[in-house]
């Protein structure tokens, strides 16, 4: 047991279906990738939906079993975010691959269609320039070459790139799902998980199983073959349930030298400021005893504080304006006036 927690190779990589038959959860895209598979006929596609759902293991895996071991390399182009995916990668790399031909043959039991698949990962992240350049390539080279676009937002894909594409979203993968999956890498790797463990678990990566794989990984280095639920969240970065309480009751107190003290014992501490804003929200939004009028006033402010940070604001000063706002709320204090007036 021991070598196989010492192996350095990632879990996420480890298990990775090799299959598309095997991706949990995404029924429809599987039924319909089958069916590629067995035609050889492949339409664009534009994968889309959050993070860890398999969007970029349907791919690479449809890939291979297209082409095959031997054929892969010289068919299929992979880009990622981390390339340098601007005009000009798209004019010369990406044209240039593009434009090759290339023939029909079976090899060792694969169909090797008569085209190349350039795979787009992080799509969304490309320039609009680039996109717009993309939209002549595919046309001129539609008989030798089929994209995939891989992306979570769909908005931020030019509307004529995603109508050339057949869409397939694929959804977050739900806990009894996930369960099974964990369950199974965890016989792989003889580790002991109780129910509380694997319930905390994907609860913390909320439906990313690649998000929930690396956690358990992570406490699997750290805390060996049992893994209890406080050992996930220790790894996780999530805050304990108990600082948010705490914070929330100090903001029910009332008392703003209270509610300051642990603003300033969640900063000494280095918590996430917007993790924090992230677990208040469940708080709130499951508490029976808070109306609904000061849910939405709650979280008004925390929307506007998890937007402040993203742009670069101070964490102190953000995570000290919500539990301010949040005792005005919740002692049914009248707003004064709106910052954004």
């Amino acid at each position: 047991m021991a070598p196989l927690l010492q192996s350095s190779q990632p879990w996420v990589e480890k298990y990775r279906p090799k299959q598309v038959k095997h991706v949990a959860h995404q029924d429809e895209v599987v039924r319909v990738l089958t069916n590629t598979l067995e035609t050889a006929n492949c339409p664009h596609m534009l994968f889309y939906g959050p993070p860890g759902t398999g969007k970029t293991t349907t791919a690479l895996a449809i890939a291979h079993q297209l082409f095959g071991p031997e054929l892969y390399k010289s068919r299929v182009l992979e880009l990622n975010a981390s390339d340098d995916r601007g005009i000009n990668v798209v004019r010369t790399k990406i044209k240039d691959f593009a434009a090759v031909a290339v023939g029909s043959a079976r090899q060792g039991g694969y169909p090797c269609p008569p085209f190349k698949i350039i795979i787009l990962d992080e799509a969304d992240s490309m320039t609009e320039e680039a996109q717009n350049a993309l939209r002549r390539t595919m046309e001129t080279h539609s008989k030798v070459t089929r994209f995939f676009f891989i992306c979570n937002y769909i908005s931020r894909i030019i509307e004529p790139l995603a109508s050339r594409c057949a869409k397939f979203r694929f959804k977050p993968l739900p806990e009894d799902i996930m369960s099974n999956r964990i369950l199974h890498i965890c016989q792989e790797e003889g580790l002991n998980l109780n129910s509380e463990a694997l319930s905390t678990l994907s609860s913390i990566s909320q439906g990313d199983l690649r998000r929930a794989i690396t956690y358990l990984q992570s406490a699997a280095r750290l805390y060996g073959s049992s893994i209890s639920s406080k050992d996930l969240i220790s790894v996780s970065g999530v805050i304990p349930e108990e600082v948010v309480n705490t914070l929330l009751a100090a903001c029910r107190s009332g008392n703003f030298d209270l509610a300051d003290k642990e603003v300033n014992n969640v900063i000494a501490e280095g918590y996430p400021v917007a993790q924090i804003l992230s677990q208040l929200f469940d708080l709130v939004a499951e508490a029976d005893d808070i109306s609904d009028e000061q849910k939405a006033r709650i979280c008004k402010k925390l929307a506007e504080a998890d937007k402040r940070l993203v742009d670069g604001a101070d964490e102190y000063l953000q995570l000290l304006d919500v539990t301010s706002n949040t005792m005005r709320a919740l002692s049914n204090t009248p707003e004064e006036f709106s910052y954004d007036s």
